[in-house]
């Protein structure tokens, strides 16, 4: 007799097949802020209480927090800190020549909605030196806690020279889930804004 399984019960019967890997692990980082900013909203492009916006390219940064199997991830504390335009990290460790940017703390913090989703607005970080010969690539920190799972990574962005010369870049396995897709803004965004797209997997939600 030829058993006739619905779609429904071909995916409970292979979950692997549908199953999403979690998103690659990254350093925290020797720049996590020393004294967290008391402007820790979802804007870091500006500070409250001063009039100008932060230097670089204006970017929004978005996605959804999902677990393994694609299920949104709702209420999951999404926090990111970054360098400026100038690649100088507002910390006391950060030895860089770079000048200070007063309007950005580069410092936020968000709950994803119901659907999982997540969004930010700032600058697009820059390059800095960690030797004489080495330079990180542009990149926004990540700690991300879900309802099980907590992890810290990294986004970084496409078609930039320095990923490949990156040694934790490089080190990272399928490193292609740490690259943001870049487009254009959308009809309420600023004209000269961009839009980076990066979805972030927890195992357990």
């Amino acid at each position: 007799m030829l058993l006739r399984l619905s779609r429904r019960q071909l995916i409970l019967a292979m979950p692997a097949l549908a199953q999403l890997q979690q998103t690659p692990l990254q350093t925290i980082g020797p720049f996590y802020p020393a004294d967290r900013p008391t402007d820790q909203d979802a804007d870091l492009s500006v500070v409250k209480g001063k009039p100008g916006r932060a230097k670089g390219q204006l970017l929004y940064v978005t996605g959804r927090v999902m677990d393994h199997k694609g299920e949104p991830v709702r209420g999951a504390r999404v926090e990111v800190w970054q360098c400026n335009a100038a690649g100088k990290y507002r910390h006391p460790g950060d030895t860089h020549d770079a000048p200070l940017d007063p309007n950005f703390e580069g410092f936020g913090v968000i709950a994803t909605d119901k659907d999982g989703r997540y969004r930010f607005k700032t600058i697009k970080p820059g390059a800095y030196p960690v030797s004489k010969t080495a330079w990180r690539p542009p990149h926004i920190h990540f700690d991300v806690t879900g309802k099980q799972t907590r992890i810290i990574t990294q986004l970084y962005f496409p078609n930039e020279p320095l990923n490949e010369k990156d040694g934790l870049f490089k080190e990272t396995r399928r490193r292609e889930a740490l690259v943001a897709k870049i487009v254009g803004p959308e009809k309420n965004m600023e004209p000269e804004a961009k839009i980076a797209v990066w979805d972030i997997v927890l195992n357990r939600g």
